[in-house]
């Protein structure tokens, strides 16, 4: 049994965000819960007891249409779940029917239960808690509030049902009402009350993080500068803001510490699936198709031209790099610093790392695909630096290896889904990352300790970046959100938030 919903009548957000809590994907709506399941293919076996709701019926009968998928539901005879299930090829089991009960034990469970038994759970209707009251909703079950912020239609409680509605399946996790609320927090539109924002960081005071800044679909002042696709720290002019690239090639430059614009940039013809920054500015990208591109429209230094190109005509690093990745391709990019051009490292479809530039090496990190890749220089005695590239995979590790070194033997850090975006910094203490994973977790990990720091924001992550050793940047479909560590670098053990 993969997913067990025993509450599939209160709502279907709910439902579809326990079933994708218990199958360790991220889905926002019932069409992309039904879409990822048809993409994945592997057999998978769901329980659902008491259906009626009719919402949650039209969910059924999608997933009845996946050949892969097995259903055991328990439906009210004559309800609305019961005659479209009727209608399928499904096998019954009417419970009405003495062969297919043990009233001896029945009568022996219902003589065990509590004399003030309170009878059927709370349906959406049953529902008196006060959706405007943030300190009510972080603390309520959160399957009642689900219930009742879709029962509430267009009423937005001072924008708390938005708020929760995008971060969703973070929140019905068991946690402490804190963490739900730095989850609100971090997706808390700028249209919403004002009070609703002081009201949820004293709720979060306890929590190791705390928003930075966060733009959401929306969003005016400064505005939400669009969906993320994949981002990276900006160099060059550029230093100091994060690169945020969309899925039609818009990049845009937002300030690392407010969010607001720097800049804008249509590529041409190309869609990145990574993308790296290179000390000058330039661009570095590999597609869906595993084709590297380089893009200099923000490279800080000017080619020469005339007399001047004559005289200093040498090749930029840039240039040397592009003819070095000439016919280069890849799954993930990233550059790092070196002493004379550089280094860049590639990761492709069967799990191995490859450096051109300053290194050339290879090396097999993974069992799966490379998702995506960092590049830390980490300084050793005097002026002399090591390369270490982080590599993330399809495999849920994420690995360190030092170009022409043996990799280190275990992971830095593991979680039993694939990793989606992995970045590198040097704190004070030692290399940090922060990692996204496809379960909708992002971990920060110090490299030396071992340490984590959990934080789930909700939706899918798409990218993450860390614009200091202790402020992560999180990109999503209709949010980027920044937060800042609180509690010291050298913590260990792992708070899971």
């Amino acid at each position: 049994m993969h997913a067990v919903v025993p509450f599939a009548g209160r709502s279907l957000w709910g439902t579809v965000w326990s079933i994708s809590e218990q199958l360790g994907i991220v889905t926002r709506s019932s069409e992309e819960l039904v879409a990822t399941l048809k993409a994945d293919g592997r057999r998978t076996v769901m329980a659902l007891p008491d259906l009626h709701d009719d919402a949650v019926v039209g969910l059924v009968g999608d997933l009845l249409e996946l050949p892969h998928i097995r259903l055991i539901v328990e439906a009210r005879t004559g309800s609305a779940a019961h005659r479209r299930l009727s209608a399928s090829a499904c096998a019954e089991l009417d419970l009405n029917l003495d062969q297919w009960r043990d009233q001896a034990r029945f009568m022996q469970w219902e003589a065990s239960l509590p004399a003030a038994r309170s009878g059927a759970e709370p349906s959406a209707g049953d529902i008196t808690l006060n959706l405007s009251d943030p300190a009510t909703v972080c603390a309520a079950d959160p399957w009642l509030v689900t219930a009742g912020f879709e029962a509430a239609g267009h009423q937005e409680h001072g924008g708390l049902r938005a708020a929760w509605l995008r971060a969703g399946q973070s929140l019905v996790r068991d946690q402490s009402s804190g963490s739900r609320a730095l989850s609100l927090l971090s997706v808390l539109g700028d249209g919403a009350d004002p009070r609703l924002a002081p009201a949820l960081e004293q709720l979060a005071d306890g929590e190791p993080w705390q928003v930075a800044w966060s733009r959401v679909r929306g969003d005016v002042k400064p505005p939400w500068p669009g969906p993320v696709k994949v981002m990276v720290n900006g160099q060059g002019k550029f230093a100091g803001s994060v690169l945020l690239a969309d899925h039609t090639g818009t990049v845009r430059a937002v300030d690392a510490t407010d969010a607001t614009a720097r800049g804008r940039m249509q590529l041409v013809e190309i869609r990145p699936d990574s993308v790296s920054a290179m000390a000058d500015g330039t661009m570095l990208m590999a597609d869906g198709r595993g084709r590297v591109h380089l893009d200099s429209t923000w490279t800080t230094r000017a080619r020469p031209s005339g007399i001047a190109e004559l005289l200093d005509g040498a090749p930029t690093a840039a240039d040397r790099l592009k003819t070095a990745l000439q016919d280069a391709s890849g799954t993930a990019i990233a550059w790092g610093p070196g002493p004379d051009i550089g280094l860049v490292a590639l990761g492709d479809g069967s799990g191995t790392v490859h450096t051109v530039g300053d290194i050339t090496s290879s090396a097999a990190l993974h069992d799966a695909a490379v998702t995506d890749l960092a590049v830390l220089s980490l300084p050793l005695d005097g002026e002399v630096s090591l390369p270490i590239v982080y590599s993330g995979g399809a495999d849920g590790t994420v690995r360190a290896w030092a170009p022409g070194h043996e990799p280190m033997p275990g992971p830095v850090a593991e979680r039993a889904c694939p990793v989606v975006s992995v970045d590198a910094a040097l704190s004070a203490t030692g290399p940090v990352l922060a990692v996204a994973w496809t379960d909708g977790a992002v971990s920060w990990v110090h490299c030396n300790t071992g340490a984590q720091v959990l934080f789930r924001p909700g939706p899918p992550i798409r990218s993450v970046a860390l614009a200091a050793a202790d402020r992560v940047v999180i990109g999503m479909d209709e949010a980027v959100t920044c937060l800042t560590l609180k509690v010291p670098d050298h913590l260990s053990g792992e708070t899971a938030l």
